[in-house]
C-alpha cells in the first residue's frame, strides 16, 4: 500500500494503526511508571534523570520503588512488555503473503512475524499494567 506522504510501500492501514497504538500504549505506561516512582521516592529520583533513561534502565528503580511497596506483579509484567516492544521497535519490514507486515528476532535467533494478534496483545499487556498501575497510585 501505497501513501500520498511516502513513495514507499506499507503495511494496511489497519496494521499501522495497531503499531501505533501499540508505541501510544508503551509510552504512556512508561511515564505512568515513571510517576509512580516519583510519588514513592521523589527524594532519591527525579523526572529528568528518569525520563532519560531508556525502559530497560527503569527497571531496577521500579524494583526500588514500586515493588518494595507494593509486589513484583508489575516489574514483571514490566519487564515482559519491555521485551515485546523491543521486538517491536527493532523489527524489520518483509513481505508476507503478499503483504507488508513487520518480522523480527529474538536475542536467541528465533525470527517470527509481528501479527496484529501479536500487536493486539501487546496492546491488552499494557491496558492491565495500565489498570495496575492505576490501582498503585490508589485513584
Amino acid at each position: 500500500m501505497y501513501e500520498e506522504y511516502s513513495r514507499q510501500v506499507l503495511p494496511s492501514k489497519r496494521y499501522r494503526e495497531l503499531l501505533g497504538s501499540a508505541i501510544c500504549v508503551f509510552n504512556s505506561n512508561n511515564q505512568f511508571i515513571i510517576e509512580n516512582i516519583l510519588r514513592i521516592d521523589d527524594s532519591n529520583y527525579n523526572w529528568h534523570e528518569l525520563i532519560d533513561k531508556t525502559s530497560g534502565s527503569l527497571l531496577q528503580s521500579v524494583k526500588e520503588t514500586i515493588s518494595k511497596n507494593s509486589d513484583t506483579k508489575i516489574a514483571v509484567l514490566f519487564s515482559s512488555i519491555i521485551v515485546k516492544r523491543n521486538r517491536i521497535i527493532h523489527s524489520y519490514q518483509i513481505t508476507e503473503n503478499d503483504q507488508q507486515i513487520l518480522s523480527t528476532k529474538t536475542k536467541n535467533n528465533k525470527q517470527f512475524t509481528i501479527t496484529e494478534s501479536y500487536l493486539l496483545e501487546f496492546i491488552k499487556d499494557n491496558e492491565h499494567l495500565s489498570l495496575m498501575l492505576h490501582k498503585l497510585r490508589g485513584y
